[in-house]
């Protein structure tokens, strides 16, 4: 399978990292924006095979884990309606809002079903017209254009039934909060090259040059991560504040400007909140007054709605690259998969997910024996 076996090829990783170890001569903190990069990293031991002068932490890159709670609330509220037929990918169902979740709104009556595509929300509503159907609309910059598309294509029917939920976020103004923190530790970025591939990259040099670090966009296989590595490190250690493109089969400068245009056709930028961060001015989409008809957030009144974190939970610090999932004191005991506290506990891309999963606070908690 072209652009897929040899991009798992071990000898072809263990060479690159070995000349990661060539290129390194003082001590780098990198981190990978994107969740997928981190389960592919953990999974494949990658940060265990990098020098000790190259640090990996991760990155708010998961939208399930940085969709705020408030918004949870607002869809259990929604899907408990007997009027309502609540949709959503399958790992929203488990992620905790201040009392439960989905899965427990639908064990109690309410019809919370899973889609695998909006377009999919979008047939439930015209074969339910006497339903209302909300499609929770999170994401980056990826699955905006498909959330779009559903709202455009329910306009295109005439469907008054239908409507989306949203909280989709993005990239780089989640980049300046970090280093624009002065707490921040990172000093080069691996982007996410899915993101890239929809909205190009220009928007990545300016904030490379504001902040003199280094964004290198690469891909989701251990061979692309360990690339990706390689070049941001050689960037930093010759002090070259630059972005480069790792990721060429996937990526282009300006990116799907199709996508783009839909995106900007029915979104426009907005103050969105980041669960365990806090609001980043113009960081996310909302719906343009014009589709203010398929809005669920007005449609059904839940403006009120602002529940309070878990104090035990640090995925805000966790997503911000200042904690490792393993320092936090609930991690596997009071926050496990089973009973989450958190969102990175239990999604797909969760950075607490994957470390978990394949055992890596075991891995840690042995090396300190």
């Amino acid at each position: 399978m072209k652009y897929v076996t040899e991009y798992r090829d071990a000898a072809r990783v263990q060479a690159t990292i070995a000349e990661i170890k060539k290129a390194v001569t003082r001590p780098w903190t990198l981190m990978e924006i994107c969740g997928g990069q981190t389960h592919a990293i953990v999974r494949h031991g990658i940060d265990q095979l990098l020098p000790d002068e190259v640090e990996l932490v991760h990155g708010p890159g998961c939208p399930v884990c940085v969709t705020p709670l408030e918004l949870i609330d607002k869809a259990l509220a929604i899907a408990a309606r007997p009027d309502v037929i609540f949709t959503s990918y399958g790992d929203m169902l488990r992620v905790p809002g201040s009392s439960q979740d989905l899965f427990t709104v639908r064990a109690n009556g309410g019809d919370a079903r899973v889609v695998y595509s909006p377009l999919d929300a979008v047939k439930i509503a015209q074969e339910n017209p006497d339903k209302e159907v909300v499609f929770f609309a999170i994401g980056f910059e990826t699955t905006a254009p498909p959330n779009a598309m559903s709202v455009l294509q329910a306009q295109a029917l005439g469907l008054t039934n239908y409507s989306v939920l949203v909280s989709h976020v993005c990239v780089p103004p989640a980049m300046h909060a970090i280093l624009g923190s002065p707490l921040n530790r990172v000093q080069g970025f691996l982007a996410a090259g899915h993101v890239c591939a929809v909205m190009g990259y220009w928007e990545y040099p300016p904030i490379a040059e504001r902040y003199q670090v280094p964004i290198v966009i690469t891909g989701f296989e251990p061979l692309d991560i360990a690339r990706g590595i390689l070049e941001t490190v050689k960037l930093l250690e010759a002090g070259e504040a630059k972005t480069a493109n790792a990721y060429k089969r996937a990526v282009t400068l300006e990116g799907n400007q199709p996508a783009q245009k839909v995106i900007n056709q029915v979104f426009e930028l907005c103050n969105r909140k980041w669960r365990g961060i806090g609001t980043i001015p113009q960081s996310g989409w909302g719906l343009r007054p014009s589709f203010d008809a398929f809005n669920a957030e007005t449609k059904f009144d839940v403006s009120g709605i602002a529940p309070e974190e878990s104090p035990l939970c640090i995925a805000g610090q966790i997503l911000q690259g200042l904690k490792k999932p393993h320092e936090c004191s609930a991690f596997g005991s009071e926050c496990t998969p089973e009973n989450p506290l958190g969102a990175t506990m239990v999604s797909a891309e969760g950075a607490c997910a994957a470390y978990y999963k394949y055992g890596r606070h075991l891995i840690l908690e042995s090396a300190n024996v």
